[in-house]
């Protein structure tokens, strides 16, 4: 049988957010309302575990539509999200262009790139079209790796710029949507580059 990583994370997600299906509907929302006060006022990397926590308690809770049921009072700098109405908690990832900036409750959409202010819309933009020619490398196909002289030195290349890239957005563009929003995730690794979260120094 074939070797999945990516099922096999999904599985052992699953597993992990075993706790918070547990969880009846009035622990859920208290949980997590508490938890959003304790991420309010900063930005997170994605990695970090209390965003880890808090993503797989969101699972649970979208599915079971926690936050419609208005169980709890939400911290009150939380706007709805327009995509799912759970508090709006975004996440700045190398997708933005396509997505915008992710929902960490339902990854639907929860503020689309036009929503930007005009200041922060071109730094966005131009940090993703850049972050999107870097990742691109991990995926040439064959053809497109021959055409230089060592694919491995290309990859090894592309893998630290991505790095400096993510580094800039933790560093730069997620505090300024920080002016915008109670608080902000953004996304600290590419697995496709092998970048991982301990690669990203700010």
């Amino acid at each position: 049988m074939g070797h999945d990583p990516e099922m096999e994370i999904d599985s052992l997600w699953n597993e992990y957010g075993g706790v918070f299906r547990e969880f009846d509907d009035l622990t859920l929302a208290r949980w997590m309302a508490q938890t959003l006060g304790q991420l309010r006022g900063r930005v997170w990397r994605l990695s970090h575990p209390l965003v880890a926590c808090y993503r797989l308690a969101a699972r649970a809770a979208n599915e079971r539509q926690v936050w419609l049921k208005r169980l709890v009072a939400v911290p009150t700098d939380y706007p709805e999200s327009a995509c799912c109405r759970a508090p709006l908690l975004p996440l700045l990832t190398r997708d933005v262009l396509q997505c915008g900036l992710a929902c960490l409750h339902c990854d639907g959409t929860a503020v689309p790139l036009d929503e930007l202010p005009a200041d922060l819309l071109p730094l966005i933009t131009d940090w993703a079209e850049q972050y999107g020619k870097i990742h691109a490398v991990a995926h040439w196909d064959l053809a497109q790796q021959r055409e230089v002289a060592d694919y491995d030195h290309a990859f090894d290349a592309a893998a630290e710029k991505a790095e400096e890239l993510l580094s800039l957005a933790g560093r730069e563009l997620a505090p300024r949507l920080l002016e915008l929003y109670p608080a902000v995730v953004w996304e600290d690794q590419d697995e496709c580059l092998e970048v991982q979260p301990e690669d990203i120094k700010l």
